[in-house]
């Protein structure tokens, strides 16, 4: 079953991501992105705190999409066991 779009959840400061769900079904999946991967995803922009919301609903669908191609095989991080994303899972490490 595909994931489906679920809500903008929070930005958490202290751990620097932006919280939000998707939705397997009727399941709630719990998911995470770094504000580094968002100002990465969104360069050469850099959000201040007060922006990660409408920064994160901007690049909303970028962001799904990583989502869906990292759930099957997604390491759940943390108390509330979440799928976490950061800037490698966007971009390729370039070798030497």
């Amino acid at each position: 079953m595909a994931l489906t779009q679920g809500a903008f959840e929070a930005y958490d400061f202290n751990r620097m991501v932006v919280e939000f769900t998707m939705m397997n079904g009727d399941a709630t999946v719990l998911c995470a992105i770094s504000t580094g991967a968002l100002d990465d995803l969104d360069r050469p922009f850099k959000a201040t705190s007060a922006q990660r919301e409408a920064q994160f609903l901007r690049l909303r669908d970028q962001i799904e999409q990583q989502i869906e191609r990292t759930f099957p095989v997604a390491t759940y991080e943390g108390k509330r066991s979440q799928i976490v994303l950061r800037s490698i899972d966007f971009f390729e490490r370039k070798s030497n």
